[in-house]
């Protein structure tokens, strides 16, 4: 029977440590490994990542490109054939769309677009709308309700 503790490592599965810096007999003693002299012989070296050894960095040679607006809104998009497929009776939001899964949960915004048709009343109550897509949802007796984007 095994028991904990009669296990053992298997046969060859384990070396000795190499024993560094003692004395010239081991053959590795004197530099203890490291080679002659540089920064990487000395004791506490460390060489940062990207460190081209004084040479000004790939990462500074480079220009920097373009930036990110803080204050970008970033809007979830519906388009009008999904809203004749909505069964819900009522004002079409944002909370609607999101629990029928058309919008994303981590949209803050809606913007409903005008690919397809839609032959039923709908209305709607979003932050942004195309021409097309508002022409369309009047057109079919629906109404349109534009929310100040918070």
């Amino acid at each position: 029977m095994i028991t904990l503790d009669s296990l053992k490592p298997s046969l060859g599965s384990l070396k000795n440590k190499k024993r560094v810096g003692r004395g010239i007999g081991s053959g590795h003693g004197k530099t203890a490994c490291r080679g002659t002299k540089g920064q990487k012989s000395r004791s506490g070296a460390t060489i940062p990542p990207g460190f081209q050894g004084g040479q000004m960095p790939i990462y500074r040679q480079l220009p920097k490109r373009g930036f990110k607006n803080p204050f970008r809104k970033s809007y979830g998009v519906v388009n009008v054939v999904a809203l004749s497929s909505i069964e819900y009776e009522g004002i079409i939001d944002i909370e609607v769309l999101k629990a029928k899964g058309l919008v994303k949960k981590r949209e803050k915004y809606v913007k409903i677009l005008g690919e397809g048709d839609i032959n039923k009343a709908v209305q709607v109550r979003v932050h942004a709308i195309s021409r097309s897509a508002k022409e369309k949802i009047e057109g079919a007796g629906g109404s349109v309700e534009l929310i100040g984007a918070k």
